[in-house]
């Protein structure tokens, strides 16, 4: 089960959505793909979360139950009997910088690093409310009172950058009509979202790809992959190949999410 709830209004310049997830599921590894949107995720099943990498992905890594994903630019191994009952929060570009600071770059943090005792006991606090509603009622009513103690509002020109970068605009022509250099334009993108403008645009521009290839039924249409690549802005088919490598490990033509619903979660190939 999949149930979100829109954020109360004064969060709403900050977050996207509130989510809880809950569906058992077997011991499997998948990949959690980059978004380049910033998630608070607090594990409820289990008093830590897991992720795998090293050859046969058998170096493991354990982090609390509440963790605040970094500027993360590379899929993330998971195991999905892991994460069988989440809460989350999805923030907008530059959303998470007034509850958290600037993005690690190097992978998600301990929400207790960020938090104290708030983060330490975020888990255990949320498990004591009998319903999913009720569970992410209480996580917005905690980043209220948090903004209450922040008031400072998500930079509105990160906001402007991050809205003009997913229509597709080079990074060149956004700095200019905000009236800033490239490199100033990146500082302060980077600063409030983790990712350089071109690093954002690439993996929003690849999610826009990824998204349009999973709701398309298995095997019922043969995709143009040269016109596909073009239509999107990339230089050509292989330019399109690159991207899919680097974000999510597999070709375009061998990638095959969990479910359409769900094109940011692929199952990892046994053996």
């Amino acid at each position: 089960m999949l149930l979100t709830m829109p954020p109360p209004a004064p969060l709403a310049p900050f977050v996207t959505n509130l989510y809880w997830y809950d569906e058992p599921l077997d011991a499997a590894l998948e990949l959690a793909l980059p978004t380049g949107r910033q998630q608070l995720i607090v594990n409820l099943a289990e008093d830590e979360q897991r992720w795998y990498d090293g050859p046969g992905f058998a170096r493991v890594h354990r982090l609390p139950a509440a963790t605040v994903s970094g500027a993360n630019a590379a899929p993330l191994c998971i195991d999905t009997a892991e994460q069988r009952q989440v809460v989350g929060v999805c923030f907008r570009p530059g959303g998470g910088f007034p509850f958290f600071g600037t993005p690690d770059a190097t992978g998600d943090l301990p929400l207790d690093e960020l938090w104290g005792r708030d983060g330490a006991t975020l888990a255990e606090r949320l498990r004591g409310y009998p319903t999913p509603r009720g569970r992410l009622a209480a996580m917005a009513e905690l980043l209220l009172a948090r903004l209450r103690d922040r008031p400072a509002g998500p930079d509105p020109l990160v906001g402007a950058a991050a809205r003009a970068l997913e229509r597709g605009l080079p990074v060149a022509t956004v700095a200019d009509r905000l009236g800033r250099t490239d490199r100033g334009l990146a500082r302060r993108f980077a600063a409030h979202t983790g990712y350089t403008p071109k690093r954002y645009a690439r993996i929003r521009r690849f999610q826009r790809v990824a998204a349009g290839c999973a709701a398309l039924p298995a095997g019922a249409v043969r995709i143009d992959w040269a016109g596909l690549a073009a239509t999107h802005g990339y230089v050509d088919q292989s330019h399109l190949i690159h991207d899919f490598r680097t974000f999510a490990s597999v070709t375009p033509t061998r990638y095959r999410p969990r479910a359409a619903g769900m094109p940011n979660h692929l199952p990892v190939a046994s053996g």
